[in-house]
């Protein structure tokens, strides 16, 4: 797929760049697609977006037009000779992307406390102060997939320990014998666990994310596929609900959806990797014989979403715009912000469309502006669903 310069910024901004190099017959390309996608994908757990000339970038390494190291040289020079074109944490999205794809196209890897810690400085290296450091202080983070509450982090006093434990009994573990359920269990204990600990103050997802897909490929799995790239804040969300306890709501950790993720991402299967399915109220949950059932069914099904339905609609929206918002409020809830391209994503639909829905939240004030999260960023305005 060869992109001519004149049309490579509407071609983009119109499409997925990397969609058609998933077909693409010279395994080469594949190869450089998949790492640049999955890189790509990952910035969305931290909620970041990529700019056009980062996509623009990627395709003429995927194209062999230049090498990879040419290609973040310009990365890292496009942020010093043009730094005003873009946000600043678009700026991390594409250094840390092209990091990424760099460690992912390397051969080497050593399975230890040490290159997990490596892999953090070199994707955030110059980006955070704290790059390949352990936090020195306790942390919490409200998970609107835990209803606002909090997963139980690594205690400040033990990051290091805990680190070296868990790294050292996955190196002593004997996979011999196992049947792939099983390994499949297993490894989704041991990553839950091993993000569970939260060794830095930020970019812990990507990291551990990195270090397992090289673990991963370490032990034989070909995981150059696209489940990362679009699943990566299902991937995120999984982990927290493997960590998270409410025995008083009737909550226990669970690594079955980080199971259903790996499954599809080893096994090719084709499990429905739904985030409103991770919600702890379980009234967003589908299993796999409802996941086809018509979304506007599941949805008044529920009483609070009864609500937030019959709001929208009170306000001029349409049932099918509605459905599609409804789908909005279960990923981002009230606290995560969210842009053009991320309701172009969530949704599956072209930019065009997804400026439409914003353009109706706005005009009926569903939605308020956010300062400090990039340009044209937003998040719900919970006082228009609770209002009367």
């Amino acid at each position: 797929m060869k992109i001519d310069d004149k049309q490579s910024k509407k071609d983009i901004a119109n499409k997925d760049p990397f969609e058609e190099y998933q077909r693409e017959s010279d395994p080469s390309k594949r190869e450089r697609s998949y790492a640049w996608h999955t890189a790509i994908g990952l910035q969305a757990v931290d909620g970041l977006e990529t700019s056009d000339y980062l996509k623009e970038t990627a395709v003429k390494n995927i194209e062999g037009e230049i090498t990879l190291g040419e290609a973040q040289a310009l990365i890292e020079s496009y942020y010093k000779t043009d730094r005003k074109k873009e946000e600043p944490r678009t700026e991390e999205a594409d250094k840390v992307s092209s990091r990424i794809t760099g460690i992912i196209a390397e051969k080497g890897f050593t399975f230890s406390v040490a290159q997990y810690l490596s892999i953090h400085h070199r994707l955030f290296d110059g980006i955070y102060r704290h790059a390949g450091t352990i936090r020195a202080y306790n942390i919490t983070k409200k998970e609107w997939v835990l209803d606002g509450d909090t997963a139980t982090y690594g205690g400040a006093a033990e990051l290091r320990a805990t680190l070296e434990y868990d790294i050292s009994q996955e190196k002593a573990f004997d996979y011999s014998g196992l049947s792939m359920d099983a390994v499949i269990r297993h490894l989704a204990r041991f990553i839950s666990r091993l993000w569970q600990i939260h060794v830095f103050s930020e970019g812990n997802t990507r990291t551990t994310a990195v270090f397992f897909i090289k673990y991963m490929q370490s032990l034989g799995f070909n995981v150059t596929n696209d489940i990362f790239a679009k699943n990566a804040w299902y991937f995120r969300n999984a982990m927290v609900r493997a960590n998270y306890n409410n025995l008083q709501k009737g909550v226990h950790e669970t690594t079955e959806y980080l199971e259903l993720f790996l499954r599809n991402l080893l096994l090719g299967e084709n499990n429905p990797l739904q985030n409103r399915a991770l919600h702890i109220s379980g009234v967003l949950k589908q299993d796999s014989e409802s996941a086809k059932q018509d979304f506007e069914t599941v949805n008044r099904d529920s009483v609070e979403i009864k609500q937030d339905f019959d709001k929208l609609i009170s306000a001029g929206i349409s049932v099918r715009s509605t459905n599609n918002i409804i789908k909005l409020i279960q990923k981002f809830g009230y606290d995560i912000s969210f842009g053009r391209m991320d309701i172009a994503r969530e949704l599956e639909i072209t930019k065009s469309p997804a400026s439409e829905i914003l353009n109706k939240l706005l005009s009926i004030k569903a939605i308020v502006s956010v300062t400090g999260a990039g340009k044209g960023k937003y998040k719900f305005n919970q006082d228009f669903f609770t209002n009367n």
